[in-house]
């Protein structure tokens, strides 16, 4: 019994740490992200300031054509990382070279917005990132409409997964959603988000 009883406190004490993070970043960014962009960009309104509108995280996992246990490991894995169910993807056509039929599962996929977002934006950022080896920072290339794609190619960089107990090693590519009209306007929102790009973005 005192055994569940500190595991019930610990998930309390998970669940407001979490709570004060996502607040943090919500404060921050009402108080000074907003503002430093507001007098960088010399916007005319508020509403002009651009936002971070949703996360995406994306797998594609070819190799489940053979083993369709791979699309339920990796729906596990995410989903832990996340925090949100995750869902698989199927593809839409038949391609024979690839022996792929139309809707078979093909990838994993989940969509973040506003408390989860903000979640995995602090644990990417402070816990992920930094346990990559020899990690000197994040490309800076953006999509020409203020979005960026982030490439992973391991999920043992998060802290929810047990490297001794995954019997692939999968990547991910999350990408960044934002109101951005152009590319400056969302690589300045997410460095001062906190994503270390390596080099000062080219336009």
């Amino acid at each position: 019994m005192q055994t569940a009883s500190w595991s019930v406190s610990l998930k309390r004490v998970e669940r407001k740490s979490k709570m004060a993070n996502t607040a943090s970043l919500k404060k921050e960014y009402a108080e000074r992200i907003a503002p430093a962009l507001m007098k960088q960009f010399n916007y005319d309104s508020s509403m002009q300031i651009p936002v971070l509108k949703k996360i995406v995280i994306n797998q594609g996992l070819g190799m489940a054509t053979a083993d369709k246990k791979i699309i339920e490991v990796a729906i596990k894995e995410i989903t832990e990382i996340t925090g949100q169910k995750a869902v698989a993807t199927f593809s839409k056509k038949d391609v024979a070279q690839f022996k792929l039929r139309k809707k078979m599962p093909i990838g994993v996929m989940v969509t973040l917005r506003r408390e989860r977002m903000y979640e995995f934006l602090e644990k990417l950022v402070h816990v992920a990132l930094p346990r990559i080896r020899d990690f000197k920072g994040i490309e800076s290339k953006f999509d020409g409409r203020g979005n960026y794609s982030l490439g992973i190619q391991e999920q043992i960089i998060f802290p929810e997964i047990n490297i001794d107990s995954i019997s692939h090693i999968l990547g991910m590519n999350i990408t960044f959603v934002t109101s951005a009209k152009t590319d400056e306007e969302g690589y300045a929102l997410l460095k001062e988000f906190g994503l270390p790009f390596k080099n000062e973005k080219n336009n």
